[in-house]
């Protein structure tokens, strides 16, 4: 009986010990391949995460878009390149063929430039100032005003606070936007852009009581701006940040 017993938990002991190596063999070891793809994994996973970092963009800044490129590998060149700049500036539509000399002399320094896409993009700065100077907003038009511009909007708003009023604002949309003048002096270029907006508008004391203005009614309000940037050389033009540099009165 003892013999018997011996020889069946031999038998039971040997053929676990095969099961187990048998496991191990598919499931325990990590082969020089496994090793290497799970490193590529993870590398692939941090390169990510480190261009989705780097790519943020900042809140407080406006870029005027670039024109939009076909950069697919089955696209042909000439098809990827889409039409030159001289082309798209003498396609889009201005009152005055000055203008259009204009345009051309900044894409002479900045074959990027595309008026359509910078009148969009001036659209978005064009709201963002109008709304922050309403707001008291500082921080947000120091990024996007010059210097003198920039202490112009502060004053007045100093002004409005000294007095203790408010400007309760809306803004409703642009209706137009158009390119008036252009012009390179010096490698910088600037570029007349005038808005007519529609606005909501009123002025209100310590009281709230308006003063100025009517918190009901849509306006339509002209503004002739004018932005500016340094397109002297390479590393300028990797700025593509535009300010604001003066205001017009409309004629």
């Amino acid at each position: 009986m003892s013999g018997q017993f011996d020889l069946i938990t031999l038998i039971a002991l040997i053929v676990a010990v095969a099961a187990i190596i048998k496991l191990r063999s598919v499931l325990g070891h990590r082969t020089d391949d496994d090793e290497q793809r799970v490193e590529r994994l993870r590398a692939r996973e941090r390169e990510a995460s480190q261009r989705a970092g780097a790519e943020a963009p900042s809140a407080d800044v406006i870029t005027m878009p670039r024109r939009d490129r076909d950069t697919s590998p089955a696209a042909p060149a000439a098809e990827a390149a889409g039409p030159t700049a001289e082309t798209r500036i003498n396609a889009y539509p201005v009152s005055n063929p000055d203008i259009t000399a204009g345009l051309l002399d900044v894409a002479k320094l900045d074959p990027e430039f595309d008026p359509e896409s910078f009148v969009t993009g001036a659209g978005r700065a064009y709201e963002m100032i109008v709304s922050a100077f309403a707001e008291g907003n500082r921080r947000m038009l120091k990024d996007l005003l010059s210097k003198d511009v920039f202490d112009g909007f502060s004053a007045a708003i100093a002004d409005r606070e000294s007095r203790g009023e408010v400007l309760d604002q809306q803004f409703v949309g642009i209706k137009k936007a158009d390119i008036v003048d252009a012009e390179v002096k010096n490698g910088t270029a600037a570029l007349t852009i005038r808005f007519v907006s529609e606005l909501i508008s009123a002025t209100r004391d310590k009281a709230g009581e308006v003063i100025a203005g009517d918190a009901q009614k849509i306006k339509d309000v002209t503004d002739i701006w004018i932005f500016s940037r340094d397109v002297s050389s390479a590393k300028a033009r990797g700025n593509p940040n535009w300010r604001l540099v003066a205001t017009q009165a409309p004629n």
